[in-house]
């Protein structure tokens, strides 16, 4: 019903936001990673929404880019995951990331998001293989290439880099790069 919303910034309140639209203020629930882009308060704003229904309620859920609400919606598809989750999901992960830990099936990325427990991390990756990826079009760099590259990864992360800097530091390699030889040059290109 509500697709977008343009209007005024009025209160910021994580994850919360009130934006004024010609008088009337609308109460989104937006993603950290929204929230974070955000203009100050008084300046024109424009998010994506998502508008939900229930006996109790009627919520409305704002995203700054389209990748951001269509992963929204995919995530609430999945049963055991309701909005809070998925805004949690959203907030504690970039899409990319999340994209990535579904390509190679990662309990533990998923596990890492507050409210995550390992069921729903499993049930998340069962339901969500081969979707989300597809429904995320024009995210770059979300699938893993080869074999190679997910073993370099998987060695980035267990060296306790963070998921963002492992996969900044894959997409700088060579395709065909070799493990060992991968993982050289990623510990190099971090250490910079």
């Amino acid at each position: 019903m509500i697709g977008k919303l343009t209007g005024t910034l009025l209160e910021k309140n994580p994850p919360q936001v009130l934006v004024d639209c010609h008088g009337v203020g609308y109460e989104v629930q937006v993603p950290m990673s929204t929230f974070y882009n955000l203009p100050g308060l008084g300046d024109k704003i424009s998010l994506l929404t998502h508008f939900i229904v229930r006996e109790d309620a009627q919520l409305l859920y704002g995203f700054a880019t389209p990748q951001e609400r269509q992963t929204f919606r995919e995530l609430i598809k999945v049963s055991g995951v309701g909005p809070r989750m998925a805004l949690s999901l959203l907030s504690g992960m970039g899409i990319d990331d999340l994209v990535q830990a579904i390509a190679l099936q990662e309990v533990a990325r998923l596990v890492k998001v507050p409210g995550i427990g390992k069921k729903t991390a499993e049930r998340l990756l069962l339901e969500l293989k081969g979707k989300l990826g597809d429904a995320v079009v024009g995210t770059a760099g979300a699938q893993v290439k080869s074999d190679a590259q997910s073993d370099i990864l998987q060695a980035l992360l267990a060296l306790g880099y963070s998921d963002k800097e492992a996969a900044i530091s894959l997409k700088a390699l060579p395709a065909d790069v070799g493990v060992s030889d991968g993982i050289k040059l990623a510990l190099k290109a971090l250490a910079k």
